[in-house]
């Protein structure tokens, strides 16, 4: 049993003992979240990469509760949103749904405004954009 503060190895450096908790649990919760994505079939990956892209570069305005944001601010909210979701999104229909359609805590609808159009939902938006980019595969 070891009872000093470190562990020596073969190399310069030491390790100390109490880092290797927290870098365990780093490593497993790192490896959670790369498999829980593994729940989008490979088919589908390509689509939400698409709409991820599409939503960036939109010149569109996206209103999330009441606050107007650039396809670019949007996008860093929609992709925490996928995280935070990833073990219920088995479909491009539901990456849209859980990550990009309405608040979580207020409940509010997203909408997208685009010049010279009345404004849709994201949802809507986005579902639109999902059909056109299938019949163009």
């Amino acid at each position: 049993m070891l009872n000093s503060q470190t562990i020596s190895t073969n190399s310069t450096a030491a390790i100390n003992p109490q880092l290797l908790r927290p870098l365990a649990i780093a490593l497993l919760l790192v490896d959670h979240v790369t498999t829980a994505s593994a729940d989008v079939p490979n088919e589908q990956r390509h689509e939400i990469e698409h709409l991820l892209n599409f939503i960036a570069n939109t010149p569109c305005t996206i209103n999330r509760n009441g606050s107007l944001h650039s396809g670019e601010d949007a996008l860093a909210h929609i992709k925490k949103k996928r995280a935070y979701f990833q073990n219920k999104i088995t479909s491009t229909e539901l990456f849209i749904e859980y990550s990009a359609s309405k608040s979580t805590l207020s409940g509010m609808v997203y909408t997208v405004q685009c010049e010279g159009e009345q404004p849709t939902t994201t949802a809507q938006w986005l579902l639109s954009e999902l059909a056109r980019y299938r019949t163009l595969r």
